[in-house]
């Protein structure tokens, strides 16, 4: 799986960081950072739970 983040679409909601914490942090202003484009396979539920539920639909996800 690679992940990918749009910094701009993003609402600052903090749903990613709650749901996939090794993945996703926030910045200063709220705003998402990558901490892995490329999660452990251990992690792929919680970054997909992640995605799903941003609402801003700022994280795509390609799957391998």
């Amino acid at each position: 799986m690679q992940v990918e983040v749009d910094q701009p679409r993003c609402v600052a909601s903090g749903q990613c960081v709650l749901m996939a914490p090794d993945v996703f942090d926030q910045d200063d202003d709220g705003i998402v950072e990558l901490l892995s484009e490329r999660p452990a396979a251990e992690q792929y539920e919680g970054v997909r739970e992640a995605a799903a539920i941003c609402p801003a639909a700022a994280i795509r996800l390609t799957e391998d």
